[in-house]
């Protein structure tokens, strides 16, 4: 317990605390957002604040934990490590994206071709790996059965896993940056998901099966400690960052952080056995995505629109919604979602015969 509390409380104060000098830097090297042109009129104002403020929101994640690992003196796990690949490494996609949106002067970076294969390197590796290190009680980070809350007797073999993978990683990094169009909606948002998963992580350590004995309702899982503490550090970044991200948002994460936000919060899923679970959870991010799906899709057959503007936050603005008004709104549905995750999760163990 005491290494998930240092690495929240040490991601915390590094967000928050280092945000201000990476804002004067992006400032000083002329790292400004460009807005999209057919967005709402409001965010032109917004153009050239500082962007990329992902990469603090990834180093808080990565101080924390490294920190509460050298205080507490406990090993570096697979799955832990595992998470934080996929962070850093769709985070380091996010940056090009951002990073050329920058040099180019536009609101569009990497092609889409050449940010899905990005992604799917990252996932793949991860769905490679997974399946890797087994632990002296023979269990792997990630697991070839389909998982709600724990797995099911639903197989996709070693073959399935990493399409599995990439499939997860895609779809949450990719709902994560289209939620990430207000100031400190996502932010807030994904610190409301990762605190889920400090409780569910630190759950199943409690109730962790001992020497393969499943009973009353227990865990199959590996490392569920190390997750929690990972999944405690990257709620600290979230929290320090929306200090300065929050309206009007003095920095924004950008591609750079709004990636690696969904990338942990898809490896987090598959390492702690709650794939669908994730769904739940992050009903915001699933809104949003359908929102654009549903603009889409109905557009093309008739030529007509849902919404007033895709991601659905845009409707509400051009509804004349105050943004502060939209943000706080998103943030309570978000909250309800990550209240009835946690609701399933306690009412699926007590079917268990947990207490």
């Amino acid at each position: 317990m005491r290494g998930v509390l240092v690495a929240a409380l040490v991601a915390l104060v590094v967000s928050l605390l280092g945000t201000p000098s990476v804002i004067r830097l992006f400032r000083r090297r002329g790292y400004g957002q460009e807005i999209r042109e057919d967005g709402p009129s409001s965010h032109l104002t917004k153009r050239g604040t500082p962007t990329m403020g992902g990469t603090v929101i990834i180093l808080a994640t990565l101080v924390g934990y490294f920190v509460a690992h050298l205080i507490t003196m406990n090993g570096f796990t697979a799955s832990g490590l595992l998470v934080l690949l996929v962070m850093t490494g769709l985070g380091m996609v996010g940056f090009l994206d951002d990073y050329i949106k920058i040099r180019k002067q536009r609101s569009l970076g990497l092609t889409a071709r050449t940010k899905f294969a990005g992604q799917a390197a990252v996932a793949l590796a991860f769905g490679l790996l997974a399946v890797r290190f087994k632990n002296a009680n023979g269990l792997l980070p990630g697991s070839t059965f389909i998982s709600i809350v724990r797995d099911t007797n639903f197989s996709i073999g070693l073959i399935g896993f990493p399409l599995l993978a990439w499939i997860i990683i895609a779809a949450t990094s990719n709902a994560v940056n289209l939620t990430d169009g207000l100031d400190g909606l996502a932010a807030g948002t994904s610190a409301m998901v990762f605190g889920a998963y400090v409780v569910i992580s630190f759950w199943q350590f409690g109730n962790l099966c001992q020497h393969g004995a499943a009973v009353d309702g227990c865990y199959f899982v590996r490392d569920p400690l190390d997750v929690a503490l990972v999944a405690a550090a990257a709620m600290g970044a979230c929290f320090g960052f929306l200090w300065w991200n929050a309206s009007p948002a003095k920095i924004f994460m950008g591609d750079t952080g709004s990636l690696a936000l969904g990338g942990a919060f898809a490896s987090i899923a598959i390492v702690s056995r709650t794939e669908l679970l994730l769904f739940v959870l992050g009903g915001l991010f699933v809104v949003e995505t359908l929102s654009v799906i549903l603009q889409v899709a109905f557009f093309k057959a008739t030529r007509r629109r849902i919404f007033n503007m895709a991601p659905i936050h845009h409707h509400f603005e051009l509804a004349e919604w105050p943004e502060t008004t939209v943000i706080i709104r998103f943030w309570i549905v978000s909250g309800l979602a990550v209240a009835f995750g946690l609701g399933l999760f306690y009412a699926e163990f007590l079917s268990h015969g947990g207490s």
